[in-house]
């Protein structure tokens, strides 16, 4: 709760800091009015009026933002035309630019009032200066270039001081890294700017006779170029970064699918591709919701009727991003500091399965883009959410169905078995007296049932027992079981286990199945294939796991194993072959006669990569 303060807080100083920025900055702007001793309109005016504009409007990128190349156009219209007109030029242009680019409005006036106080600062201190340094005997050019460099570091210093306490009144956080990236960016447009205002002092020392618009257009041409080439190439590599986050989002996401920790997987893959205050997940399962808070915090974490009914009632993306609007179905929710959200929907064959909601903590927070890519990440939750839940019923039914074959199983054979020997123990008590010897007989074989059942129940507990994938997972339990084969001193056959690629989450459902193969694999090879070698490989590649065990020995008919198995019902090829099937794999077997045995199960993955030793 006091953080929440502490917050709310922060973002009323920034609030008051920026207006108190603002209205200094439009004062100055409105006094140069009373000051301006006419305004000058001619074609050069005109043509440096266009270049700035067109630097303002497509600023160069530089280390996590963009900057403006303007300042070589700003001083020339400055030594050329006077403070007065470079104010309110200045201003107003900037104040265009930012309601082109449809900024909140306390951005719009406070980027102008923040340049303009900073240029007029620096043009006063560089008045005083040069007033106690200005000497006859110095020359023209030096004096120049003294002047500008004085100029030049008081605007970039004063306007960094500026714009750094805004960020760090704000209630974002402003770490060091994003400070530097910042600095570093105004370092390369200092650098560039420098170069310009050096050249504008040598050439116009030199008696070149009356500047022109040629020669204004041909000087400052190559820096409009910069602006405008840098500009359009980093919004091309922006979108590309932004396409390329959202496949590996979707990727990375697939890969979850099998595992349970997906909120943790999901707050890492949401940090690579956006920023935000709070973000937060709500699932409609069985028809409750339940929310889950992905980042950040929440007033409360629960959720009345009417909140329900309105997210039940969201059908396509929504932004509230200013007071009128407010903050949509979670107003109360939400902290305090939060001013603009984004509600995208989950939806299912339009049906509601859920709703991604993000937050930040300024009004018009979010960007077309930003809201094109929360609206991309909803619908890859979406499916996400569904294929986990269809994996789960999956995952269910089979359970189901292997409960049912236990019952049919004890049913049909053990209770049978049972009920057989019963009866005849019945009848052997009534021939008790009468007839020893057919009551002995009766007796014996009732014996005889009673103990197969019994080792039929045995196989039944020990067939209910844990797998050994869901005590050690697959990888172990594989190891395991080579390392009791290999204590045990009538075991003659040589096993050599590789595993190729990047090991990933898999389900416990598939790695029961690719056990179970295993198991049977190893089985059949020390029954029946008098082997004396036998090669295990799992490799994890790009869409799918392959699980191949090869042996050396005397192979067989695949054909007879084939009637054997129909005839002779067990966990044998069939089984396996259906086990397979249940997990969408695939089960090749490959034998002949003398030349051994390759058994390959193939189990399909989503988005899971391997490595370049994959086969």
């Amino acid at each position: 709760m006091m953080d929440m303060i502490h917050k709310t807080t922060d973002f009323h100083i920034s609030q008051i800091y920026m207006v108190f920025i603002s209205v200094i900055g439009w004062i100055v702007v409105f006094s140069q009015f009373f000051s301006l001793e006419g305004f000058s309109f001619s074609l050069n005016l005109f043509l440096l009026v266009v270049f700035l504009g067109i630097c303002e409007y497509y600023p160069m990128p530089v280390p996590r933002g963009q900057t403006t190349l303007t300042f070589p156009i700003i001083y020339m219209i400055y030594v050329v035309f006077g403070i007065d007109q470079v104010i309110i030029l200045y201003a107003f242009i900037v104040l265009g630019v930012n309601i082109l680019h449809q900024r909140p409005s306390r951005i719009m006036f406070f980027n102008p009032a923040q340049l303009v106080i900073s240029f007029y600062l620096a043009h006063l201190i560089h008045l005083a200066v040069m007033e106690k340094i200005s000497d006859s005997l110095v020359s023209p050019l030096f004096l120049g270039m003294l002047g500008f460099i004085l100029m030049i570091s008081l605007f970039y210093f004063i306007n960094n001081i500026i714009v750094d306490i805004v960020l760090w009144l704000r209630p974002e956080n402003y770490p060091f890294r994003f400070w530097w990236g910042k600095t570093q960016g105004e370092l390369i447009s200092f650098i560039i700017a420098f170069i310009y205002g050096c050249l504008i002092h040598i050439l116009g020392s030199q008696n070149r006779g009356e500047i022109d618009s040629f020669s204004f257009f041909f000087f400052f041409s190559p820096l409009v170029g910069l602006s405008l080439l840098s500009s359009i190439i980093a919004r091309l590599k922006t979108e590309k970064s932004r396409i390329r986050a959202l496949f590996d989002f979707s990727s990375e996401l697939n890969k979850s699918i099998p595992t349970s920790d997906w909120v943790k997987i999901i707050r890492n893959l949401l940090k690579e591709v956006m920023q935000y205050e709070d973000c937060l997940l709500l699932l409609k399962e069985k028809h409750q919701w339940e929310i889950t808070v992905v980042e950040g915090e929440l007033n409360t974490p629960i959720l009345d009727k009417q909140m329900v009914l309105e997210l039940e009632s969201l059908k396509q993306l929504r932004v509230y991003d200013d007071k009128k609007t407010g903050k949509g179905p979670l107003l109360s929710l939400l902290r305090q500091s939060t001013r603009s959200v984004v509600y995208a929907p989950m939806l299912f064959e339009d049906q509601v399965i859920g709703c991604f909601v993000v937050t930040r903590a300024r009004t018009k927070g979010f960007t077309i883009e930003d809201t094109r890519a929360i609206a991309t990440i909803s619908n890859q939750l979406a499916g996400f959410f569904k294929t986990k839940q269809l994996v789960s019923e999956q995952e269910r039914r089979i359970i189901l169905e292997e409960r049912n074959r236990i019952a049919h199983d004890i049913h049909d054979g053990i209770a049978q078995s049972l009920a057989g020997a019963v009866m005849k123990l019945d009848t052997s008590y009534k021939k008790l007296d009468t007839n020893p010897a057919d009551a002995k007989l009766l007796i014996s074989d009732s014996t005889k049932k009673l103990r197969e059942s019994l080792k039929e129940v045995r196989d039944s507990i020990y067939a209910l027992r844990p797998y050994p994938t869901e005590q050690l997972g697959f990888h172990l339990a594989v190891e395991r079981k080579i390392a009791d084969l290999k204590k045990d001193t009538s075991f003659q056959i040589n096993i050599q286990l590789e595993e190729r690629g990047k090991r990933g989450p898999i389900s416990p459902m598939t790695e029961k199945v690719m056990f179970s193969v295993f198991q049977e694999s190893i089985q059949n090879c020390i029954k029946h294939a008098k082997a004396s070698e036998l090669q295990i490989l799992i490799s994890y590649q790009t869409d799918h796991i392959v699980l191949k065990m090869t042996d050396n020995g005397q192979g067989f008919s695949l054909y007879h194993a084939m009637i054997k198995a129909m005839n002779n019902p067990h966990y044998g090829i069939l089984q396996m072959n259906e086990a397979a099937e249940k997990i969408g794999a695939a089960l090749q077997i490959e034998s002949k006669t003398n030349k051994g045995t390759e058994i390959t199960l193939t189990v399909p993955k989503l988005g899971l990569e391997g490595e370049a030793n994959n086969d």
